[in-house]
């Protein structure tokens, strides 16, 4: 999963759909808990006011929300989304905020993932048009590389939920301890899961590869 997305530089302010009171029936990973082994994010049945500390959280960790999107989404705009829904559900919950970064984290692998399981052909058809530049000096090696990565993000939306997020958040800059922290993993198996997660994702590939 290459370093093929800019990520944008930190907000300077909470955008003001966060920094409102939150209303119920809200979309993205607002409206549902996710099973025991994923996330869990929670849907408030009735108006709750935004947590006090949501800013100071916000600055600090929108940078790495956005980057853990892009790498599954490849599109700055939808990861800019996924972090604005995201945000939304930390402001309505009850998770303490030395626990916020980790929480932020696997919200945001787990929503890029719906996104993209949701709407990867209307995705990949958008990053097409965008990413082809008529003045390219070779526009045949970017259509390959187009191709490329449109597969590797829809062979990664097929993996099994954990091992997509244990493989996001490693190859979205998080440590091992980082990683174990946020998906309730030991420290050691942490790398395990990882290295299933590649192989995982390189048979899917070829798998996919050899039904066309």
């Amino acid at each position: 999963m290459g370093n093929d997305v800019e990520v944008p530089e930190r907000r300077g302010t909470v955008p003001a759909t966060l920094s409102a009171t939150a209303s119920p029936g809200s979309g993205g990973v607002t409206g549902r808990t996710e099973r025991k082994d994923e996330v869990a994010v929670p849907g408030p049945q009735r108006r709750r006011a935004v947590r006090a500390d949501l800013e100071q959280v916000f600055r600090a960790s929108y940078p790495r929300v956005v980057a853990v999107a892009a790498r599954v989404l490849g599109s700055r705009d939808g990861a800019e989304d996924v972090a604005q829904e995201v945000f939304l559900a930390f402001g309505r919950s009850s998770v303490p905020a030395g626990e916020a970064a980790g929480w932020l984290s696997v919200a945001a692998a787990h929503t890029a993932l719906n996104h993209l399981r949701s709407g990867r052909r209307r995705a990949s058809r958008e990053q097409s048009a965008r990413g082809v530049d008529a003045a390219s000096p070779d526009v045949a090696d970017a259509v390959v590389t187009l191709d490329e990565r449109r597969r590797v993000r829809a062979a990664l939306a097929r993996l099994p939920r954990r091992q997509a997020v244990a493989l996001v958040l490693r190859h979205s800059g998080l440590s091992y301890a980082e990683v174990a922290a946020a998906l309730g993993l030991s420290p050691g198996s942490v790398g395990t899961t990882v290295r299933r997660a590649e192989s995982a994702l390189r048979e899917e590939l070829n798998r996919h590869a050899s039904s066309h």
